[in-house]
C-alpha cells in the first residue's frame, strides 16, 4: 500500500489520504528522495526495490531527474502534511500530503462548499 501511495504522490506531487496513512507515507517517501539525491545505480535499485509494479523504473527516473535536484541543498523535510476536514462517509480525518517547494501538476482537492453545490437535487 505504501508503494502505491508513494507512486501516486511522486506522479501527482500531492495526494489526499487519511492522517495515519499520510504520516506513514511521509517517512517512506522521504527515504526515497534521499536515495534519489545520491543518484547512483545502487540508489536507483533501492528505489525500484521499494516501489512495486510496472512503473518502478518510471518512478525512479522521476525521483532522480525531477524531484531530487529540487532538494539538493535540503536535509530532510521534503513533504508537508496538511490536515483537512473529516471525510463525510466514515468521519475519518483526512490530510493532504505534498512535496515542499514543488508546484503540483494535478489538483483534485475540492472544498466542502463546492461539493454541496454540485450535489443539490431539487
Amino acid at each position: 500500500m505504501m508503494s502505491n501511495l508513494a507512486s501516486a504522490l511522486i506522479l501527482h506531487k500531492r495526494i489526499q489520504t487519511t492522517d495515519a496513512k499520510g504520516k506513514e507515507l511521509r517517512g517512506f517517501v522521504e527515504r526515497l528522495v534521499t536515495y534519489a539525491k545520491q543518484g547512483d545505480v545502487h540508489s536507483r535499485r533501492l528505489i525500484q526495490k521499494k516501489i512495486k509494479g510496472k512503473r518502478a523504473k518510471q518512478i525512479a527516473n522521476i525521483l532522480i531527474h525531477n524531484i531530487a535536484p529540487t532538494y539538493e541543498n535540503r536535509n530532510g523535510g521534503y513533504t508537508r502534511l496538511i490536515k483537512m476536514n473529516n471525510r463525510k462517509n466514515d468521519n475519518a480525518s483526512v490530510s493532504l500530503i505534498e512535496f515542499v517547494d514543488m508546484s503540483p501538476t494535478v489538483i483534485d482537492v475540492e472544498t466542502d462548499s463546492e461539493k454541496e453545490k454540485g450535489d443539490s437535487k431539487e
